[in-house]
């Protein structure tokens, strides 16, 4: 039994005792215990034997707090101050004693530790930071990854503080960054902000971010990620960093970066240590501090989801694929900024390409390649927009057209004149909802009359946050309920909820320059339609999301 005040290094031989006492494992496991390599926490050697599948990781530390009577806590890096932390103790005094600060106020500092009877270092922390210590037990793969990643972060930003060195333009038109290749590509003065942008983004892809933002502001700039359609802070640079960060990531976006009066837009290509390519879209707005970027991940997994994984199932999908079966005429797709039109749109194309069809596209920017379409960028320094490239895919012969959004009249036209003249035409709109559509389209000038002749159906659709496998309650209850997998939030991953309107005869006969939104929403919910809201309440029904949730995308 350990005694308090003694100072003791965990040793295999006595954890496996203790595991043995415990019933935790056999005795055929502990006589036949491979010998301990040099230098590796006892926890991590006994989880890598796979004795159990009760004991991994994770398991074993919780099991080890137990014995110690100190909490167990799994690091969330979105809930750590980094640049504070770092700043408590050297990188060698952590590493050194394999420990790291996790959270700090004016009373206390909380430390992380996978050596629970070794306090050696805790008097002299606490005189140098005139504060107790609070000790919590983590993972010791947890600890010396995030130290690692914290304290190298730390020096670069202090780097890029000392220096204040702005990054110099790329001189490729087409480049490729490869992340972990960290400064090999940059002068000396650079090296810092290329290690910043590097983890940066590799941070992002591992925390599932949608979208990245870099905000300037007087003395700091800050750092935020969208994950799950919610935005959570993540790091605090200097001012002079935060502008040489976006400074960088503009050149590699092949952006104009001396031009700073001006809303731009660019393109950066990733692969990851992995080999998986990501894109991301960059766009920057002049604010009062600086520049202000944000760059929206297009994750390939994501654009290549079928419509299972999408969530359309049951009758909606039937009646999808119903619309997706006519020969010509024009079919939308409507929703805000991040609903998941273009996954929808995507997983409707895979659905439609055949060896027997002539599918082309035409994006802005075309987010995902796949070999099956035939992709046109829109350019608009050369006057190739959305009507033009549409134009110059009516001459392709096309069975099949998507048209990345209808944004004027003169793409609605094209988009019209496509559908009535033979082809299958798939696009669309920022409305709030599927009646909307059509609405909208009228407003923008296009002949009622037309409309009734093309347009077999229009799809609204949302995302919402879907209930965490890992901690969701028993059915029927819909409450988050927050675990270690989902950051306490309850949810984990999204899911789209769908207003599917089908134009029929009725429908059709309403279409007019007078028409009433709500007379027109009236029709189609008394026709079958399901709205959004009811599209949430099955989901929540059927346990996948909460009513909480559903309430916050339809309100």
């Amino acid at each position: 039994m350990h005694t308090l005040g003694e100072d003791r290094w965990l040793d295999l031989d006595t954890l496996l005792g203790e595991l043995l006492a415990e019933q935790l494992i056999s005795p055929i496991d502990r006589s036949h215990f491979p010998p301990m390599q040099r230098n590796q926490h006892p926890l991590e050697w006994i989880a890598s034997q796979q004795l159990a599948e009760r004991l991994d990781l994770n398991t074993l530390c919780q099991w080890l707090a137990g014995q110690a009577g100190q909490p167990y806590l799994h690091i969330d890096p979105l809930e750590t101050d980094l640049a504070r932390l770092t700043g408590l103790m050297s990188a060698g005094f952590a590493r050194r004693h394999g420990i790291l600060a996790v959270a700090a106020d004016a009373h206390s500092v909380t430390i992380a530790s996978a050596q629970p009877y070794v306090r050696a270092w805790e008097a002299d922390l606490a005189q140098v930071l005139h504060r107790p210590i609070k000790r919590v037990l983590a993972s010791p793969v947890q600890i010396r990854q995030l130290s690692q990643t914290f304290f190298q972060v730390a020096q670069s930003v202090s780097g890029a503080s000392l220096q204040q060195s702005t990054p110099t333009a790329a001189d490729n038109l087409e480049q490729l960054l490869e992340l972990g290749a960290r400064g090999s590509e940059a002068q000396a003065n650079d090296a810092h902000i290329v290690s910043i942008v590097d983890w940066l983004l590799q941070y992002a892809f591992e925390q599932r971010a949608s979208d990245i933002h870099l905000e300037p502001r007087r003395d700091q700039g800050q750092l935020r990620f969208r994950i799950d359609g919610v935005l959570h802070p993540v790091y605090q640079f200097p001012a002079p960093v935060t502008l040489a960060v976006v400074s960088r990531l503009k050149s590699l976006g092949r952006m104009n970066v001396a031009e700073k009066r001006r809303p731009q837009d660019g393109r950066i290509k990733t692969r990851l240590p992995g080999g998986v390519e990501v894109e991301l879209r960059l766009s920057t707005l002049p604010t009062t501090f600086g520049e202000k970027l944000v760059l929206r991940v297009f994750d390939p997994q994501l654009l290549q989801q079928d419509f299972a994984q999408l969530g359309l199932d049951g009758d909606d999908l039937g009646r999808w694929l119903t619309m997706l079966d006519h020969r010509h005429g024009i079919i939308l797709v409507t929703g805000p900024t991040g609903s998941g039109k273009t996954s929808t749109l995507y997983a409707s194309l895979k659905h439609l390409a055949t060896p027997q069809i002539n599918l082309c596209t035409v994006e802005d920017p075309i987010e995902m390649v796949e070999p099956a379409f035939n992709q046109l960028q829109v350019q608009a320094a050369i006057d190739l927009d959305f009507a033009a490239g549409t134009r110059a895919l009516l001459r392709q012969d096309p069975d099949v057209i998507m048209i990345g959004e209808i944004r004027d009249l003169e793409t609605a036209q094209v988009a019209i004149q496509a559908a009535l003249t033979g082809h299958l035409v798939l696009s669309t709109l920022h409305t709030n909802d599927a009646c909307g559509a059509v609405t909208r389209l009228l407003e923008l000038g296009i002949a009622p009359y037309l409309l009734k002749a093309s347009l077999i159906g229009v799809m609204a659709q949302r995302l919402v946050r879907t209930l965490c496998k890992h901690c969701k309650g028993p059915q029927p209850s819909d409450q988050p309920v927050g675990c270690r997998e989902c950051r306490q939030t309850g949810y984990h991953g999204r899911s789209a909820l769908f207003e599917l309107l089908s134009v029929g005869d009725a429908f059709r006969s309403r279409i007019e320059h007078d028409t009433d939104l709500l007379s027109l929403r009236q029709l189609a919910l008394n026709e079958g339609m399901k709205s959004l809201k009811q599209s949430g309440m099955d989901k929540v029904e059927t346990g996948q999301t909460s009513m909480a949730e559903v309430l916050r995308v339809t309100a």
